[in-house]
């Protein structure tokens, strides 16, 4: 048997969006990920984990991928009193302060929870109309 190696060519545009796009600081790809959601529907796989290599100045260093998350509520929508009984339940706190937690927004609902919880809390308070940014 023979080995060979396959070629692959790639066009200009593609080596050069693949550059920029490998390139790119967190922030700047987590901008880029809420732009392509918000403008044109796309989101990245469910359970895939995308791993960017850092910049010039640490090439080669492997980049470890985010297992704690402090959730944060940063909005409520129309539907405050839903997302006041939500919020209640997650945190625990009784409905004055969750209220205020919810009026107060941006406020932190829960710190360095794993991945899978911060998934369902996002989830939840979503369904009940808030909006939530995991950090």
């Amino acid at each position: 048997m023979s080995e060979e190696t396959a070629t692959i060519e790639f066009s200009d545009s593609a080596k050069t969006l693949g550059d920029q796009i490998a390139e790119l600081t967190l922030k700047d790809a987590k901008e880029l990920s809420d732009y392509l959601k918000e403008v044109h529907g796309i989101e990245a796989a469910a359970g895939g984990a995308v791993v960017m290599a850092g910049g010039a100045g640490d090439a080669g260093a492997a980049v470890e991928e985010q297992t704690e998350f402090d959730v944060v509520l940063t909005g409520f929508g129309d539907k405050k009193l839903d997302v006041v009984k939500v919020v209640k339940t997650i945190t625990g706190a009784s409905l004055m302060e969750a209220k205020k937690m919810v009026e107060s927004c941006p406020a932190t609902l829960k710190e360095g929870v794993s991945k899978e919880d911060a998934g369902k809390i996002k989830a939840d308070v979503e369904a009940a109309g808030g909006s939530i940014e995991l950090k």
